[in-house]
């Protein structure tokens, strides 16, 4: 099998329905996805495929057509993407376990919608916190599309 994740090309075996969870934990050694539940409901597992938000833990490594973004590959030469940089402004992480996948999810909202309402948000991010840090993640959201604006 042959995957292109965060700008790397990886060849490697596994069962075409293995979930691309473990293919990218187990395998490639890429662990920033997280496991939450197993089924898509909590959306720690988020990463992107060509821009679009997965939840990896139910999504065949078979089927993955095009580039697989994680959280490692969203830092830009070094410099951290807009929605890392107001995830730490805004103190958003409490125990962190769901940050990697709510910041998957919310790079692909901003991907889509440059300035996202709060009902755009609420639509968008269906990951779940069990921490609640609901007000911080829409507000680093908002500072982040702010942050991306600045520099188109």
């Amino acid at each position: 099998m042959k995957l292109t994740i965060n700008g790397t090309t990886h060849e490697f075996e596994a069962a075409a329905n293995m979930p691309l969870l473990w293919a990218l934990r187990d395998i490639l050694d890429i662990k920033g996805p997280k496991f939450g539940c197993g089924v898509s409901a909590c959306g720690a597992c988020t990463v992107l495929i060509n821009g679009e938000p997965v939840r990896s833990c139910t999504y065949n490594v078979s089927d993955v057509e095009g580039e697989v973004t994680t959280i490692e590959g969203l830092p830009i030469n070094g410099k951290l993407h807009a929605v890392q940089q107001a995830w730490l402004k805004h103190q958003v992480p409490q125990c962190g376990y769901c940050q990697s996948g709510q910041i998957m999810a919310a790079v692909a909202l901003l991907n889509t919608i440059s300035n996202p309402t709060d009902t755009d948000i609420d639509d968008a991010m269906t990951n779940l916190c069990r921490c609640g840090t609901y007000p911080k993640i829409k507000a680093a959201i908002k500072d982040a599309a702010a942050m991306l604006e600045v520099n188109r």
